[in-house]
């Protein structure tokens, strides 16, 4: 399926709630699901050249869900790092302008089309990128979506979308990762959980339930692979601003500075420290941090990155 696709209150990567402030002239959608991703007002992804660190030199580096938001933004530092970079997503016009973004910007990047949903892509997408760079050194499992509704009203197909796509597919991910990590003889995995995982609201039973199951996951994946060299960590967002929150509030048509003023207004009440919204850039950042060999004791860790929005819960 198409993350496109217009299906009532589905949106890959997160979804607009119903709060107040933001959804003031946008209709029905209100509020701001923690852990979604936007480029602050409307702007093109920044052109990021190859980068002095280098970390990743040398490194073939896999992400999932990188055609828009947090993915793309760290598929695009990833390869400005020296990464050789593979990454997946459902949008085939938005994959190749990241290739190419990335390309034009001196990195090395390939784009695999892929539904994390679905075992033979994943391990297609991961054996590709495996044989093409020679090995996988770097995990960034980032793909999602959300479904908002009062747990009553999801249909079983609503709720199996949301966990197949969330916790399956880290899941498969990982499975098909593994391996490859092994015969490197270990590697990083960086897991995109949420905000939410912590703490949450009203309509994200299935969102809630799958992003807490991801840390239950990196927490066992951590254990079983430590001896071999293989460090798995989660990745904690708060509610991070993307062109994609943009469309799900109706709101592409609205001058930047309207759309803008509506987010800073949501952030003043439901971010309590920092009272605004984490860019999608800001928080990969943290993500290859993570990915990096920079912090070599921590493993089965959640690293938190949300702005204040949980301190107060």
């Amino acid at each position: 399926m198409s993350e496109n696709n217009e299906e009532p209150r589905r949106y890959s990567r997160r979804r607009l709630l119903a709060t107040g402030g933001i959804a003031a002239g946008v209709g029905a959608v209100a509020g701001v699901a923690g852990g979604v991703a936007f480029v602050q007002g409307g702007a093109p992804a920044p052109q990021i050249g190859p980068s002095a660190a280098r970390r990743f030199a040398g490194k073939v580096v896999l992400v999932t869900g990188a055609t828009s938001g947090i993915g793309r933004a760290a598929a695009v530092r990833f390869a400005a790092e020296g990464g050789q970079v593979g990454f997946c997503g459902r949008r085939e016009n938005l994959g190749a302008e990241v290739e190419r973004q990335i390309r034009a910007a001196g990195g090395e990047a390939t784009y695999v089309r892929a539904d994390v949903r679905s075992e033979d892509d994943v391990k297609r997408f991961v054996d590709t990128i495996a044989a093409k760079y020679g090995g996988l050194n770097v995990c960034f499992n980032n793909a999602g979506i959300t479904i908002q509704k009062p747990l009553h009203e999801y249909t079983a197909a609503e709720w199996d979308d949301v966990i197949g796509t969330n916790l399956r597919g880290n899941f498969l991910a990982l499975k098909y990762e593994v391996p490859h990590l092994l015969a490197a003889g270990g590697g990083t995995v960086v897991v995109t959980a949420s905000s939410n995982a912590l703490a949450t609201d009203a309509g994200r039973a299935a969102y809630t339930a799958s992003k807490r199951g991801l840390v239950g996951l990196v927490q066992t994946a951590a254990l079983d692979y430590a001896e071999q060299g293989i460090r798995v960590n989660a990745l904690v967002p708060g509610t991070t601003n993307t062109e994609l929150v943009r469309r799900a509030g109706g709101a592409m048509n609205l001058p930047d500075a309207v759309w803008d003023a509506m987010a800073a207004n949501w952030a003043k009440t439901n971010v309590p420290g920092l009272k605004r919204m984490a860019t999608a850039d800001e928080i990969a950042v943290f993500a290859l941090a993570l990915a990096s060999g920079d912090f070599p004791y921590m493993t089965g860790a959640q690293l938190v990155i949300d702005g204040g929005k949980t301190a107060h819960a």
